[in-house]
């Protein structure tokens, strides 16, 4: 075996990582050796990203670039990336290179990625089956050879509006009306209430429910006791759904809001650290959401999604996937992954519009157009 040894960046058609960057490499089976680089990246939001838990300006990325001898002009490239206070394998800068380390170097002694090891690390996980699932697709972005892979089709998304001030909310609504969205999706719970209400009324006004969906995430902002008189509220106005309406972790208040719910509820922050598929089971069988929604890096990476819109659909909940401010290598990612669960001719609207959300974001052949995510030409 190689020892493993320093770099500075790494360098990759168009894409340049810059910052510390560690090799891994090691002979697998007979005559295989895998070179694993791993890299740092900053992104920078192009407007402050509002949530109820507060406000993102900038976002790190690891970057882990796979390949090995047999294809030596091939390379596979995952992202791994943690929301801070979110994630379940949120940790320092130090203790978070040290892991993914640690597991990279198990991959190039086994060529094999040890799932249930990774279980506790979604972010890790996804970064390194992406990689693998591109380098076992000799380089292509098309994982999983899917229509949208191959560029014959697209997505549909939701249209996504952050938090904000209410003249801030209205212009951003209003933007993703004029670009063709039928389903938009507010975040709410940082502004007075009574406000956010007159913003949906306003939509509800001009728009009917054929014409706009309307998703509410209100990432646990309500109290318990609260809860219900708000939704309450909210279902006047046609609403679709809304994510998580109380914090996570609070498995027997949130089974009485799904039971008695005016309008359906999704499960979002719920999901994060249920990795173990009994614990999944138990999770679903107590809570019984209308529907749970899936980001591989928080959720399980690839086969952690794959497992929960499983379990979700033979019990007769519905599911869709969305993004969790990846760079557009991870968006791409997400992208092919859901190509594969849901595809061909996916209606249901995805959130995957948030690769316009930085300014130095890494390029990638998606575009939007009009509601749906493409491969451009």
């Amino acid at each position: 075996m190689l020892l493993p040894e320093q770099c500075s960046s790494v360098t990759m058609s168009s894409i340049h990582l810059c910052s510390y960057c560690l090799t891994l490499s090691c002979l697998i089976k007979e005559l295989t050796m895998y070179n694993i680089n791993i890299s740092s990246r900053i992104l920078h939001f192009l407007r402050p990203a509002g949530t109820s838990r507060g406000v993102y300006t900038t976002r790190k990325s690891y970057y882990v670039t796979l390949s090995d001898t047999n294809q030596p002009n091939v390379v596979g490239i995952g992202e791994c990336a943690t929301l801070p206070d979110l994630s379940c394998d949120a940790m320092s800068d130090e203790e978070y290179e040290q892991k993914l380390r640690s597991f990279c170097d198990d991959f190039c002694h086994t060529g094999i990625i040890d799932i249930d090891a990774m279980r506790p690390y979604p972010s890790m996980l996804f970064g390194l089956e992406t990689a693998k699932a591109q380098l076992d697709a000799k380089g292509s972005i098309n994982f999983f050879n899917t229509a949208f892979g191959r560029g014959e089709e697209g997505i549909t998304i939701n249209g996504l509006v952050w938090m904000g001030t209410f003249e801030e909310m209205y212009q951003r609504l209003e933007t993703k009306l004029k670009a063709s969205f039928r389903c938009v999706k507010l975040k709410i719970g940082a502004i007075d209430f009574e406000k956010e209400l007159d913003l949906i009324r306003h939509i509800r006004q001009a728009f009917t429910r054929e014409q706009v969906e309307l998703r509410v995430d209100a990432n646990g902002a309500f109290a318990p006791e609260d809860a219900i008189p708000r939704l309450e509220a909210l279902a006047q106005y046609d609403i679709h759904s809304i994510e998580q309406p109380i914090r996570q972790h609070q498995w027997q208040e949130m089974a009485r809001l799904c039971a008695d719910t005016p309008l359906p509820i999704a499960l979002d922050e719920e999901l994060i650290g249920v990795n173990d598929p009994t614990e999944k089971a138990l999770l679903l069988d107590t809570i019984r959401p209308q529907y749970i929604i899936l980001k591989p890096s928080l959720h399980g990476g690839m086969i952690g999604t794959r497992e929960w819109i499983t379990m979700a659909k033979e019990r007769n909940i519905g599911s869709w996937i969305t993004s969790a401010l990846e760079s557009n290598i991870g968006l791409n990612a997400i992208a092919q992954l859901t190509a594969d669960i849901y595809g061909p001719n996916i209606t249901t609207p995805q959130g995957l519009g948030t690769g316009q959300l930085f300014t130095d974001n890494i390029p990638m052949p998606l575009e939007i157009r009009d509601d749906q995510l493409w491969i451009s030409d």
